[in-house]
């Protein structure tokens, strides 16, 4: 195991957009008591997985910036203990710009974070309050202020587009604005309305509207164009950075490789054999009372065969920049790649480029990956 993901499921207040698993902002004691409990399950993962030292730990929520310094600083130190950090371990940590202050940036920073992820979604005032987030546009910007006087040197922003009613002059200016704050990283989030959230019930009432797909792929296109001219390349589907600033973590996950995930909620991947799933389920009440009785709180969620593997390795792979390795490919599962998957290779040759060993899909196949990677599932 070489990466860690410790899961952090309380937020400040739910986001009109969000149906991922949270629950309200909670008490300092809650807190602590939380963190208590992830210390429990480091101390049983120390017991099933090889304490190799770890290259990449995240922090997720949820909103992980709500624990405090020394929560965090706690729970660095005995991951530290039980599993060592390479000398270059990337130590992630997801923050909402509302949930900081100078004070708190600097302890992280000490504590042994060394790359900030801020949710800043947009620097639209009007289109922040439409998504129910919990700061403003200049809360953001004194956030990555704050950040680089504290110490970090790698700044990852959040941005959502395809906002409802959204022009692309409005989409140039956020992407403008976001590059003046010079980070390291974005992160893109095309609004998509998921049943059961407030922004859903807005969009069956006729009060919101969803872009239609030219405008989506025009914004898509659009921020493409601008992030690359800028310099950043565009490494994953949803992803660019600027040189030698990729997401290491998020990386583990594309290439498929094994991060065990602590907390309630969290997945956790296994790469042995064809590889297995875990997940702790998301009920606060189970979490507390396996722990308490010495048990794991993992459930196993899915196991792979051999045909399930290879499709999910080629669904990964082409989310990337970097592709498919087809000798990789071989070396892991005895075939190439086009061997196994004839039809969909020459279905859509038309997006698929085969460049020295690696296939890759172009821009276009990034903007219909959720159509044309359905041949290879």
């Amino acid at each position: 195991m070489n990466s860690l993901y410790l899961h952090i499921p309380y937020c400040q207040r739910k986001c009109g957009y969000c149906d991922f698993f949270s629950l309200p902002q909670a008490s300092t004691a809650e807190l602590d008591e939380y963190v208590q409990l992830l210390l429990c399950e480091l101390e049983q993962l120390r017991q099933q997985a090889e304490p190799l030292p770890l290259q990449t730990i995240f922090f997720g929520g949820g909103t992980p910036s709500l624990l405090s310094v020394e929560q965090v600083a706690s729970l660095l130190r005995r991951v530290e203990d039980l599993f060592g950090f390479s000398p270059d371990c990337e130590v992630s940590l997801e923050a909402n710009p509302g949930t900081l202050s100078a004070e708190k940036l600097h302890g992280y920073r000490q504590a042994g974070i060394n790359r900030l992820s801020l949710g800043v979604q947009t620097l639209n005032d009007d289109y922040l309050r439409l998504l129910g987030r919990a700061h403003s546009a200049a809360e953001a910007r004194e956030a990555v202020v704050s950040a680089r006087e504290a110490g970090f040197e790698n700044l990852s922003l959040d941005l959502i587009f395809a906002l409802p009613g959204q022009s692309l002059v409005q989409l140039t200016e956020d992407v403008e604005g976001l590059l003046a704050i010079q980070p390291e990283h974005l992160s893109l989030y095309g609004l998509t309305f998921e049943s059961g959230t407030q922004l859903y019930q807005r969009l069956q009432a006729g009060e919101l509207a969803e872009v239609d797909e030219q405008v989506y792929a025009d914004s898509y296109l659009l921020i493409n164009r601008l992030l690359t001219a800028a310099g950043f390349e565009h490494y994953e589907i949803s992803n660019f950075a600027r040189p030698g600033y990729r997401c290491r973590h998020n990386q583990v996950y594309w290439q498929r490789r094994s991060c065990f995930a602590l907390g309630c909620g969290a997945h956790s991947f296994n790469a042995d054999g064809w590889g297995e799933r875990w997940h702790v389920p998301a009920d606060l009440l189970r979490y507390r009372r396996k722990l308490a009785a010495g048990e794991s709180p993992m459930v196993s969620l899915e196991s792979f065969d051999r045909q399930a593997a290879m499709a999910e390795t080629i669904y990964l792979a082409l989310r990337t920049a970097d592709g498919l390795s087809r000798e990789q490919f071989k070396a892991s599962f005895g075939c190439y790649p086009e061997e196994v998957f004839p039809g969909a290779f020459q279905r859509h040759a038309e997006h698929l480029q085969l460049s020295a060993d690696r296939w890759s899909f172009d821009l276009q196949g990034w903007l219909l990956y959720d159509h044309l990677i359905s041949s290879f599932l």
